[in-house]
């Protein structure tokens, strides 16, 4: 039964062959060719016959194809021109597939949701994304607060680390506070390099990110919390008070600095990775405030 889905190495390399397809390594191009991994992203990403599905960077459509057996309706953002015919050819015997020739990160994807999808309708977004370029369009997703239940990812195992680390481990930064104060974050399958072709030179992981109905904590500016939390690891190594130090040189004196830290009893010879998200974000809102008067 598998063989005649697209994510085989055998039909995958029929494809490539018929087009003359050659990849791109500045799209970050590894395509998947292994049915069960797919069904296993599809599984860990909740989707059922009456979701709606969005997805970016098809390639030659062996998750799409997947996509579109086990959902309603999948609209794909492909960038890269020389795969369209492709995927017209590969999918064509599923009508519930539109694919928009679109670089995601320059695309109205709010428009396209309400263009798309029922009102109301439960939506994810699933991908194999290039990992290049993971953080950015991540990032891009959750800022403009899509109406998605979920982001179901294929990113380099590392970053999916990042982004699921708890403090207090090598692995928590200024990364995983930008996508936990967004989502739920879960590294759910960690996947071998033999599934894709090319190999990437990297290990894989899929990340499910689960959208927060609101923010886990309160922070007067969103912008500014980003910002300071970003400062307290420019120098892992380093203590909060440098770092802060640092961050606001010429603007304030270490005096108040400390000050500022004692008032909200946090120690200033900690390092940014000891902070969890609540303690962020006092310390942000009490810097917040000091600027702002």
């Amino acid at each position: 039964m598998d063989k005649k889905y697209i994510a085989t190495p055998i039909r995958t390399k029929e494809i490539l062959q018929k087009y003359e397809f050659t990849f791109k390594k500045s799209l970050g191009q590894n395509f998947l060719i292994d049915v069960n991994v797919l069904k296993n992203i599809i599984g860990h990403a909740g989707i059922g016959q009456t979701s709606g599905t969005i997805e970016i960077g098809p390639g030659i459509g062996a998750l799409t194809e997947q996509l579109a057996i086990h959902s309603d309706k999948v609209v794909a953002f492909e960038i890269d021109g020389r795969l369209l015919p492709i995927l017209q050819d590969t999918l064509s015997e599923y009508d519930n597939i539109r694919i928009v020739h679109e670089d995601i990160l320059k695309a109205d994807v709010l428009q396209v949701i309400n263009e798309n999808f029922k009102r109301d309708q439960s939506i994810n977004i699933v991908a194999n994304l290039p990992y290049y370029i993971t953080t950015p369009i991540l990032m891009k997703l959750l800022r403009e607060r899509l109406p998605v239940e979920s982001i179901t990812v294929m990113i380099q195992k590392e970053v999916a680390d990042r982004m699921a680390a708890r403090p207090n481990t090598k692995s928590y930064g200024s990364l995983t506070i930008a996508i936990q104060y967004y989502t739920e974050a879960k590294v759910v399958m960690n996947v071998p390099k033999t599934v894709f072709m090319p190999q990437p030179n990297v290990d894989s992981s899929i990340l499910k990110l689960v959208s927060r109905s609101e923010a886990p904590v309160h922070v007067e500016d969103e912008d500014y919390f980003f910002t300071i939390v970003q400062a307290c690891f420019a120098q892992r190594r380093k203590t909060l008070r440098n770092n802060l130090s640092s961050h606001f040189k010429g603007i304030l004196d270490k005096d108040t600095i400390n000050h500022t830290l004692e008032s909200i009893g946090i120690d200033g010879t900690r390092r940014g990775e000891s902070l969890d998200m609540k303690e962020f974000s006092v310390l942000a809102n009490a810097f917040y405030k000091i600027q702002r008067n």
